[in-house]
């Protein structure tokens, strides 16, 4: 299982490092322009909307303030404490990526305003690093397991449009969005690893 956990770091920084490599040399345009015309296959009002819905998710309102409700309902504050310090993790770790690669974003392609680099995308990192941190979470609390695996699928299909409506509302490129779900995959492994000692340590977490 550890082998498994650590290659699957190794495979997600390869992964984006390959993904940098292109950015770097403006090779990704192909696949870009290709997963773009899929996503935006059939556009009109009713999926601009949604996807401008499903974007919220993982904006940094929504993000802390799912954070703050992890902190008041549960008694045991440590769910909210490391619920909140994930999400700083994560913004802060995209910010420093993006000031590294500088990427402009595709603003000829642009539905909603946004300001600041592309690579790697913001919400493809909090999407899988917040969402995930809390289907890990899930799947410790007392429910059952039909429950926890409800959670697990509605939490996983809005990672995927979180990382969809990025590129549909023509905020992102398609290696944007990858490189962020890849970055997270590494820090959430990580993450977990450090925050499993503590919560084994009181009792809380399997």
């Amino acid at each position: 299982m550890k082998r498994t956990k650590w290659a699957l770091v190794v495979i997600s920084l390869l992964i984006f490092s390959f993904l940098a490599y292109l950015v770097l040399e403006n090779k990704t345009g192909e696949f870009d322009g290709f997963i773009y015309s899929i996503i935006t296959f059939g556009k009109n009002d009713f999926f601009t909307g949604f996807y401008k819905f499903i974007t919220m998710f993982a904006s940094e309102v929504m993000v802390l303030f799912i954070s703050l409700m992890f902190l008041l309902i549960f008694k045991n504050k440590r769910y909210g404490i490391f619920v909140i310090f994930n999400a700083f993790n994560i913004l802060i770790l995209n910010v420093l990526l993006k000031l590294i690669f500088m990427r402009d974003r595709p603003y000829d392609l642009m539905i909603i305003t946004e300001t600041g680099y592309s690579f790697p995308s913001g919400h493809a990192m909090a999407a899988l690093g917040f969402y995930g941190f809390i289907i890990y979470l899930i799947w410790h609390f007392n429910l059952e397991k039909r429950a926890k695996i409800i959670f697990t699928i509605l939490l996983g299909i809005l990672i995927v449009l979180i990382g969809m409506s990025r590129i549909y509302l023509g905020v992102h490129y398609a290696s944007d969005v990858l490189a962020g779900y890849m970055a997270s995959v590494a820090y959430l492994i990580i993450y977990i690893t450090y925050v499993k000692k503590y919560l084994r340590f009181s009792g809380d977490v399997e």
